[in-house]
């Protein structure tokens, strides 16, 4: 039954006032959130031990596999249902926050769809998510508009589609409660999205879309599947409508592909390629195995080894079940006022692009407008058709070892540096309030934040050895510790005392150094910066 939008269920309790939040915290929505809350918030948690049990067993041992119980599934001749025609074509696809002047930039960049990322690429203040809904909302009435330098920027008449990237299963949104508990944080960007523009998108045919991040099992497939069906029917929307891209950015997803396009086969319209995150996941997840550990990050590329062989499969799976296979971020940018730097990035582009349309994949992903251009004519000219879903794939099978498969090459000590380096200053402007943040030329995110914290702990883990000019060195606890104060040393240099505090260089080098040095990996270094990140707003 419909949503009944003067219903008078208690509320959730918000800790804080905030800008717009009378506008996107209605009773009504926050009913709405609520609901999802008391009907899904046990499963979550359930969810939410499940994954902590099975890393268990890996670190004991126990290595990824297909699981033998849904072997039926993934040998079986099924299709998920069609994909809606407003989704056919996404050949370019670029993502960015939530943030105002950003999501319009997006919106007219040309490229066909526009993800708006409440995860990896926004910090997750209240402001910045309760603005980004209201951004939302001011999408859905066309009144989405920007001021800066006596000029109004608006969305134009042929806008990017529009899909929204709730944040992961694993989040919590503190400054929401119920039942003295917070509430989640997925569920909390999803019913609020849904519950303020699911009927207008769905009246357009331009949504509900979503893209689903972090899954780590068709479990957790089944349990976003069951949140659409409960959803759509308590906002009188028809069973289907919503429409949902999986990131496949977890190790245990790519054993599952086959059995979480099933569990969300009316909803689902592709799967995505997260390099960053699934690198990441790859560490975290055989953190305990020294035959897994990884050399520089500048070596983990995607024509090889694991990455190579999970980019493989996700193909032959999408398109064998009829849906879109989705390419990875380029994070490259370009630099003002540096041709040959602008001329490198769009070559790292072409080349990227290049490889995954040989591929098979049917759209990839871009982090700045200027490289939409490069990556369309890649697309364009190898792409004729709207996808590539009826090209034939290839038939050999990919194997678990292959999907286990590192990458070999030397950990050097500026493959160190630059890790210690990245984390730093990424981790800064997050506690600033920056989750997209241009780093030597490339646009980095929490993904990529966590990978070089993540490297960091493993080498330190294995006591791998660092190549150095003179020879190598193992890597030790008091080694990292000296290279860390050496980064907050140029940090001092760089900014000025007032600068490093003010741009909280102290708080973001004690959390990288603490999950460096922790006895276990950290999940996920947002979760102890969120803390910080919420006193400080």
């Amino acid at each position: 039954m419909p949503l009944d939008r003067n219903a008078t269920a208690m509320p959730p309790a918000v800790l804080r006032r905030v800008a717009a939040g009378d506008h996107v915290l209605t009773p009504q929505a926050l009913a709405f959130v609520a609901e999802l809350q008391d009907r899904f918030g046990l499963r979550l948690h359930a969810l939410m031990v499940a994954r902590t049990r099975r890393q268990a067993r890996i670190d004991a041992g126990e290595m990824p596999d297909y699981l033998p119980q849904t072997r039926e599934i993934r040998q079986g001749i099924w299709q998920a249902a069609p994909v809606p025609p407003q989704l056919a074509d996404r050949r370019v696809e670029i993502t960015g926050p939530v943030d105002r002047k950003m999501m319009i930039n997006a919106l007219n960049s040309g490229a066909r769809v526009f993800m708006a990322d409440f995860e990896d690429a926004t910090a997750p203040s209240f402001p910045n998510i309760v603005a980004g809904h209201a951004n939302l909302i001011d999408y859905r009435d066309g009144t989405l508009e920007h001021e800066a330098n006596g000029r109004t920027y608006r969305v134009g008449p042929d806008p990017a589609l529009l899909i929204v990237r709730p944040r992961g299963l694993h989040m919590a949104e503190a400054n929401v409660l119920i039942g003295a508990q917070p509430v989640s944080a997925a569920l909390f960007d999803f019913g609020l999205s849904l519950f303020h523009c699911g009927r207008a998108l769905a009246a357009t045919g331009r949504g509900p879309f979503y893209y689903l991040p972090k899954l780590e099992s068709h479990a957790e497939a089944r349990f976003w599947n069951e949140v659409f069906v409960f959803a759509q029917d308590r906002m009188g929307l028809a069973q289907g409508t919503i429409k949902a891209t999986v990131l496949i950015e977890t190790l245990p997803a790519a054993f599952e592909m086959d059995e979480i396009i099933w569990e969300l086969r009316d909803h689902i319209a592709g799967l995505n390629c997260g390099r960053w995150d699934y690198t990441f996941s790859y560490i975290k997840t055989l953190r305990n195995h020294a035959a897994h550990v990884l050399p520089d990050r500048a070596g983990v590329t995607m024509d090889q080894a694991f990455l190579s062989a999970y980019a493989a499969r996700l193909v032959k799976v999408c398109h064998r079940r009829g849906i879109h296979a989705m390419g990875g971020m380029s994070a490259a940018i370009p630099v003002q006022n540096d041709s040959q730097a602008n001329e490198a990035a769009f070559a790292h582009v072409r080349a990227d692009k290049l490889r995954e349309v040989g591929m098979g994949f049917d759209g990839a992903w871009v982090a700045h407008p200027d490289l939409i251009p490069v990556a369309q004519a890649v697309f364009d000219d190898q792409m004729p058709g709207p996808n590539q879903i009826r090209k034939p794939r290839q038939e050999w099978r990919i194997e678990p070892a292959m999907l286990l498969r590192p990458h070999q090459g030397a950990v050097t000590l500026a493959g160190v540096e630059t890790n210690i380096a990245v984390a730093v200053e990424y981790l800064a402007q997050w506690l600033s309030g920056r989750g997209a943040v241009p780093i030597a030329g490339q646009m980095e995110d929490a993904a990529t934040a966590e990978i070089s914290r993540a490297q960091l702990w493993q080498w330190l883990r294995h006591g791998t050895a660092v190549a150095l000019p003179e020879g190598e060195r193992r890597m030790s606890t008091d080694w990292m510790g000296e290279l860390i104060q050496a980064e907050i040393l140029r940090l001092l240099d760089r900014h000025g005392p007032n600068g490093f505090h003010r741009g909280h260089y102290a708080s973001a080098a004690r959390i990288i150094h603490d999950a460096v040095t922790a006895p276990t990996l950290p999940d996920f270094i947002t979760t102890p910066a969120y803390a910080v990140l919420n006193a400080l707003d």
